[in-house]
């Protein structure tokens, strides 16, 4: 901000003003009601639908709208999701707070250097202030819940820890018996390293040394170097180098109800990223049975635990990155296809018992009704 020319300043500060009056309108109609009534505010006037691609924290407001519409014009309850925060957070916090307005928050991840790199204290600024001022807090996982008291401070509200959710009605495996000539393997969600893909395509690579019939399918977007359309061409040319073009498929961008059909056309879902903090791709699959090979780090080995998966150890490390290596990455791809049915059973139903949307809603809903008396 200090290093902004005048005229930027001038338009920011212009723009605060905009988003305060305009706060304090949204937020003027709290009280009034005899019989309280959950109207839910998610910080963005518009969530995207189920069918509109979408990813990331976004995702969790789709999950609660059907229950609870977002209603950008009348709130009394002011939910946000830390890896969704709208940029006018500090004027939509104050007007809510000075409305005698409950703030809910579902907490994700945290910046630090592993993944972050230079800057992470900034990009933790708006975090905190959304942590500080939530009333209730559900943390997406215990490993949220620490790495976002190391580095934004203990809650002052009430808390719990509650796993992201799946509807284990609409994602479920395929009743097609699949082919067993080799495992079909999927390397899915917002791809922000290199590594996660390289890795997936390197397991691929080593596993046709014994099951020819191995392939590989790559969906999602490309999150790392100056562009996607780059990312993308650095590995479409990795493929080619390592003459698996035939072997692998490319699949963009997809939305939620595309998901499910995406799922159920691979055997394994791979997921090797270092300290993912609670991704909601790994319960997903799990419901279509996909067991994970997946690093035994961040919040992940509380998703699948000892039975939908296997996991390589990984060090506790806020300050680098440890991708896991390609031999043990094999090793485990070969481990669960060798006894696949019984890990595919043991997916679906940790994922149903776990996880499922109806006991996530149940909760919100308990909590949005102490909040609003």
């Amino acid at each position: 901000m200090s290093r902004m020319p005048i005229l930027q300043k001038i338009m920011y500060a212009a723009w605060l003003v905009k988003m305060s009056l305009r706060e304090r309108r949204r937020w003027r109609e709290k009280a009034g009601s005899s019989v309280p009534v959950i109207r839910v505010y998610y910080g963005q006037d518009y969530v995207p639908l189920a069918h509109e691609t979408a990813s990331g924290g976004i995702i969790k407001c789709q999950d609660l709208q059907n229950t609870f519409p977002n209603d950008p014009v009348r709130p009394n309850l002011l939910y946000l999701v830390s890896s969704a925060l709208p940029s006018h957070l500090p004027v939509l916090i104050k007007a809510a707070k000075r409305a005698g307005v409950s703030i809910v928050l579902n907490q994700n991840g945290v910046a630090y250097p592993a993944w972050h790199g230079e800057g992470w204290e900034d990009t933790n600024k708006p975090l905190a202030l959304a942590h500080s001022a939530a009333d209730y807090i559900f943390y997406q996982s215990k490993f949220c819940q620490e790495s976002a008291w190391r580095f934004l401070g203990r809650a002052a509200g009430q808390f719990e820890v509650l796993y992201n959710p799946v509807d284990t009605t609409f994602f479920s495996p395929t009743t097609i018996k699949k082919e067993t000539g080799g495992p079909v393997m999927l390397a899915a969600g917002s791809h922000l390293y290199d590594y996660r893909v390289k890795i997936a395509i390197d397991t691929l690579r080593n596993l046709c040394k014994d099951f020819q019939s191995s392939r590989l399918i790559i969906a999602g977007r490309y999150r790392w170097g100056f562009s996607e359309e780059s990312a993308e061409a650095e590995i479409r040319k990795y493929v080619s180098d390592c003459n698996l073009t035939e072997k692998v498929e490319w699949v963009g961008a997809y939305n939620q109800l595309q998901a499910p059909a995406l799922f159920r056309r691979a055997d394994i879902l791979l997921h090797t990223t270092f300290n993912d903090a609670c991704p909601r791709l790994v319960v997903e699959a799990m419901a279509c049975g996909l067991p994970i090979v997946y690093s035994a780090s961040g919040g992940v080995p509380e998703l699948v635990g000892d039975s939908a998966g296997v996991g390589m150890p990984a060090p506790r490390d806020w300050e680098r990155q440890h991708p896991p290596g390609l031999e043990e990455i094999a090793k485990a791809t070969r481990k669960i296809y060798g006894r696949y049915a019984e890990y595919s059973f043991e997916a679906r139903k940790r994922a149903v018992e776990m996880f499922d949307v109806k006991p996530w809603l149940q909760k919100h809903k308990e909590i949005f009704t102490e909040l609003i008396r």
